[in-house]
């Protein structure tokens, strides 16, 4: 389903547990490529947010990819904390197993609030910023502010919901809540990659997944995005329902100085348009890793 995507490797985070990792390598062309970790939306995996991606950026970086806490197959399985927190310190974590000094953040939707928030807590850390498809808040509204209660509500253990045949109806109902205008939904018309897309999402335990979406409506950088001291671009999807085009450009103007890309594309681009979403994070990138002066 996806023959360009890099190799798994595993790595040892401390205090958390080992971990499975896409690594591509350096790129054979470029010397000073830079390392870019790809960090994907809720209720996702890094391979069906990134799969249509990993082959251009291994051209032009190193690229490491990963399952967020709880969710896809390769993710922790039983952590004991899903907060956007606790992702953004396994980012940090990962790159200091991986001896990456100072690598790109690649954000997507929930992963650009992991992003953001790991820049806020190891500042030293990171090289740059590219958020795509995300927003400094996410529970804004009253009906965001319920949808994510409910989620939090639903986040019952995996084994209870199998014992009482709801694991599946429990996994539509949270696709349902985290995206309720889901055109997304409908996958992309290819049988294979929607069944394929489907059993990547319904790997993950729900409970985790569930508890994930209940923190990151709770997520809120305005206080502070506003801070950011290292190059920033933000990738606006421009027919966004499920994290509004407006709310995408208002973390644009909260940046210091963030470059806009916009794509016309929908909150699934990443997947359904690549042909547009991949060309758009490449100039964000580009703009990111611009030399200065």
């Amino acid at each position: 389903m996806i023959p360009d995507a890099p190799p798994w490797r595993q790595i040892d985070l401390p205090r958390v547990g080992p971990l499975h990792v896409r690594d591509s390598g350096p790129p054979e062309a470029a010397g000073d490529a830079p390392t870019v970790l790809l960090l994907h939306g809720w209720s996702v995996s890094a391979d069906l947010n990134w799969c249509r991606t990993y082959e251009s950026l291994a051209r032009r970086a190193r690229v490491i990819a990963w399952d967020h806490r709880g969710h896809g197959p390769g993710g922790l399985r039983r952590p004991r904390s899903v907060r956007i927190e606790s992702m953004a310190d396994d980012a940090a974590a990962v790159a200091r197993a991986l001896d990456i000094e100072r690598p790109i953040l690649v954000g997507y939707s929930m992963g650009g609030a992991v992003a953001q928030a790991a820049w806020h807590r190891h500042p030293d850390l990171v090289a740059g910023l590219v958020l795509c498809a995300t927003s400094s808040v996410f529970g804004l509204t009253r009906d965001e502010r319920r949808d994510f209660v409910i989620m939090g509500l639903a986040a019952l253990p995996t084994r209870l919901l199998r014992a009482v045949g709801f694991h599946d109806h429990a996994w539509r109902m949270a696709r349902r809540v985290g995206d309720r205008r889901a055109d997304a939904q409908q996958g992309i018309g290819d049988t294979a990659f929607d069944q394929w897309a489907w059993d990547e999402i319904r790997v993950g335990y729900l409970d985790r997944v569930l508890r994930a979406g209940w923190h990151l409506g709770r997520f809120d950088s305005r206080g502070w995005i506003g801070d950011v001291e290292v190059p920033h671009a933000v990738v606006v999807c421009e027919a966004d329902e499920i994290v509004p085009t407006d709310r995408q450009r208002q973390l644009a103007e909260a940046l210091p100085a963030a470059t806009v890309v916009e794509v016309a594309g929908d909150h699934g681009v990443c997947v359904n348009r690549a042909d547009l979403f991949v060309p758009a994070l490449e100039r964000a990138l580009d703009a990111v890793t611009a030399p200065v002066g």
